[in-house]
């Protein structure tokens, strides 16, 4: 088997200090797994790089591991505890810039303080973007007070990534099944749900450079692209846009692999938004490397398109 070059940029590690909001995260999982967990997301230099090597990941971008400070109630803490975190992860790039990029973690809580950590962490430390975990206590980032978030990134030109968390209320038909409420499905609902809101509520037709990224093969919005067209042009409830709702995925909203090997799915995402619009990804350490690697490289994909799904899109995105 030929092994491609890889770029991925759904990899987790925890600063000093914050496995306080990944307890989240985690609490689910038992004691030993849990244990190996928080070692790989505390590690830089030794497994995570050994198998970066062994499996053809050229660099990756790191990101805080969940929910972060979206889980802080201060807005004040949320904006120390964000610059700490930032800068910790800038000492850990600085140490090994040929392998390691970085998604800053933002105070989101107070849009203004937002904006200064994103130019702060772009401009001064060199940061390719942002990862966010999803709404902040209930606010979603359609909300007006974030254009000015928006159109900040959109000058830096770099992306943002929305990870998924909890619904901030729990769906009574997940009462009784809390398998239902977390990775397995209401993640995915969630983060699925804030893109649309993101883009029904217009944020891409004010700001069109916009990019944002869904994991886990987009978080099952590229499936229902043509639905989605047929149903808002139905019910469209008021809301106006300047593309049918299908052209923004493919286009503001991109997707990456991550916690989804399947090559039925990877040709189905494909076919919907075209290969410069799905990126490889593992996330590490929740996920396997090997496995990720392996699908990937197994993939009955071309190898110019193999070649874009694994390095060349996310090249062109990062500015790298």
């Amino acid at each position: 088997m030929t092994l491609t070059r890889k770029i991925a940029f759904e990899e987790h590690f925890s600063a000093v200090g914050f496995d306080d909001y990944s307890k989240a995260f985690v609490k689910h999982i038992n004691t030993q797994a849990s244990s190996e967990l928080n070692a790989r997301l505390a590690d830089f230099d030794d497994t995570r790089i050994q198998l970066m090597d062994q499996y053809a990941i050229d660099y990756v971008i790191l990101s805080q591991t969940g929910p972060g400070v979206q889980n802080e109630p201060d807005a004040a803490t949320a904006v120390r505890r964000s610059r700490q975190n930032n800068d910790f992860l800038a000492a850990q790039i600085d140490r090994n810039r040929e392998r390691f990029g970085g998604f800053a973690t933002l105070p989101m809580q107070d849009p203004g303080a937002a904006i200064e950590e994103l130019r702060r962490t772009v401009n001064d430390l060199g940061f390719k973007g942002a990862l966010v975990n999803g709404h902040t206590h209930g606010v979603y980032y359609d909300d007006r007070q974030y254009d000015p978030f928006w159109e900040q990134l959109e000058k830096l030109g770099v992306p943002l990534y929305l990870h998924p968390f909890d619904a901030y209320d729990v769906p009574h038909a997940y009462s009784g099944h809390p398998e239902l409420v977390g990775a397995t499905w209401g993640w995915g609902v969630e983060a699925g749900t804030h893109a649309l809101r993101l883009l029904f509520g217009g944020v891409f037709d004010r700001f069109p450079g916009v990019k944002v990224i869904l994991g886990h093969m987009g978080e099952g919005l590229p499936f229902q692209r043509w639905r989605f067209d047929s149903r808002f042009a139905v019910y469209p409830h008021g809301v106006s846009l300047k593309q049918q709702p299908s052209q923004y995925i493919g286009s503001n909203i991109l997707i990456t692999t991550s916690g989804v090997c399947s090559h039925a799915a990877l040709q189905g995402a494909i076919a919907e938004m075209g290969p410069e619009a799905v990126m490889f990804s593992v996330d590490y350490p929740y996920e396997s490397i090997e496995l990720a690697a392996n699908f990937i490289d197994t993939a009955p994909l071309d190898e110019q398109t193999k070649k874009m799904v694994c390095y060349e899109n996310a090249k062109k995105l990062f500015n790298l």
